[in-house]
């Protein structure tokens, strides 16, 4: 029997609440915020992920899903959003907007990973991002964006985390400081921590392996070889924080997975969780990245959530999400007649707006009338042939048991009427 691939996963229709609702709040509150949407191609230049998110990455070394079409190009399943924004960013000229351009995208996202709770081989993802200004109080109000979310959602007990890993100035001085302290514990690294010494020192403080967390707890922290710029723009960002009310957590062991990240990283988790997965939602500036891409010196910001991931939560913590509204109205019929009629009829009332559903095939009016009740439907109306001969139908409350009967030609108006 065929089965969904391994690390993907079919959203069902008792599903679809969460989505839907997570799907809305997003929306509010990018507008709310000023942020237009975008929606970038499925699949990409496989070079635009390795030039923006680093060849020495675990995303790049392990997670793209990279084909070759039968020009030869190679392309890749989106892997994270950023990078697909910022190449639209540069290629349609959105420097010559107002700056910052604000952004926001839903997208399904795809990564060769080993699947975990809310961690899947093609998830989903809203995200935002702020193109166009090295402002700290940007900063701000994109992680404000992010919290905003979050709690709008009805989450609770969330933390907030924060660290600088500088710039191209100062992080070279800060690197070497890295390696010299990695190298002189080589033998307790696990061995992708052994080949990050090497090639990448930054990853070693991402590692989740328990064998090598508390060497990076132990390691040199970033903030203290900030240049004067960084340590300001820190400073500010904070004291932006402050002001937001916004409380946080200064992470040293906070770098992201992505190369491209710049001066402020953040991520939100639900407090006390520590487990590699229980991050929620994670961002930061990538001052660099367009330039790189070929575009004009251009500072941005950005963050992104896993929506699985928020559907775990929103189930974990126990929050009520609105039900997918159903047809109100449930037209049960007896007889080829009846059948007829009731064709009919639903075809009307949807016309006029009202969600209708209506059975198939010969089942009793028992049978009709307890689908009826579990779809939901507050009204059902019944079409027999008496009816039918008489121009009448039977309009039953679903709530209360009740029914009565009205003229078939006001089945819309008595409707309109009970159904405010």
């Amino acid at each position: 029997m065929y089965q969904a691939p391994r690390g993907t996963l079919d959203i069902l229709p008792r599903e679809q609440g969460y989505w839907s609702y997570i799907t809305q709040k997003a929306v509010a509150i990018s507008e709310l915020y000023g942020y237009q949407r975008i929606d970038t191609p499925t699949f990409e230049d496989a070079r635009l992920f390795v030039r923006s998110i680093g060849e020495e990455t675990d995303i790049v070394e392990k997670e793209m899903y990279t084909l070759e079409d039968r020009s030869g190009d190679k392309l890749t399943l989106r892997p994270e959003g950023t990078a697909s924004v910022c190449r639209a960013y540069v290629e349609h000229g959105m420097h010559t907007l107002p700056q910052p351009v604000r952004l926001y995208y839903m997208a399904a996202i795809f990564r060769y990973d080993r699947p975990q709770a809310g961690r899947y081989r093609q998830h989903h993802q809203f995200g935002v991002e702020a193109l166009g200004d090295n402002d700290p109080a940007l900063d701000a109000e994109v992680i404000d964006v992010a919290w905003r979310f979050y709690v709008n959602l009805g989450l609770r007990r969330l933390g907030l985390y924060l660290n600088s890993i500088g710039c191209n100035t100062c992080r070279p001085a800060y690197l070497d400081s890295l390696g010299a302290y990695y190298s002189q514990h080589r033998e307790s690294l696990c061995p992708d921590c052994g080949r990050r010494l090497l090639r990448n020192p930054l990853r070693l403080l991402d590692c989740k392996r328990s064998s090598c967390i508390p060497l990076a707890e132990q390691a040199p922290r970033s903030i203290d070889y900030l240049c004067d710029e960084c340590a300001q723009h820190f400073d500010q960002l904070r004291r932006y924080l402050s002001l937001l009310n916004l409380p946080f957590v200064i992470d040293h062991r906070l770098v992201r997975g992505l190369d491209y990240y710049t001066r402020t990283v953040f991520e939100i988790a639900p407090e006390g969780e520590t487990a590699a997965q229980a991050t929620i939602g994670a961002g930061g500036r990538y001052d660099d990245l367009i330039e790189q891409l070929g575009g004009r010196p251009t500072p941005a910001i950005g963050f992104a959530t896993g929506i699985e991931r928020l559907v775990l939560n929103l189930k974990k913590q126990k929050v009520a999400v609105p039900a997918p509204p159903s047809p109100a109205v449930f037209i049960a019929y007896l007889g080829q007649e009846g059948k007829d009629e009731a064709l009919k009829l639903a075809s009307l009332l949807r016309k006029s707006g009202h969600g209708v559903t209506l059975t198939f095939g010969d089942r009793s009016l028992k049978a009709q009338l307890k689908q009826a009740n579990s779809t939901g439907a507050r009204h059902a109306v019944i079409i027999g042939e008496d009816e039918v001969r008489g121009g009448t139908v039977l309009l039953r409350d679903m709530d209360k048991g009740e029914q009565e009967t009205i003229p078939l030609d006001k089945v819309t108006e008595v409707l309109s009427r009970v159904m405010v």
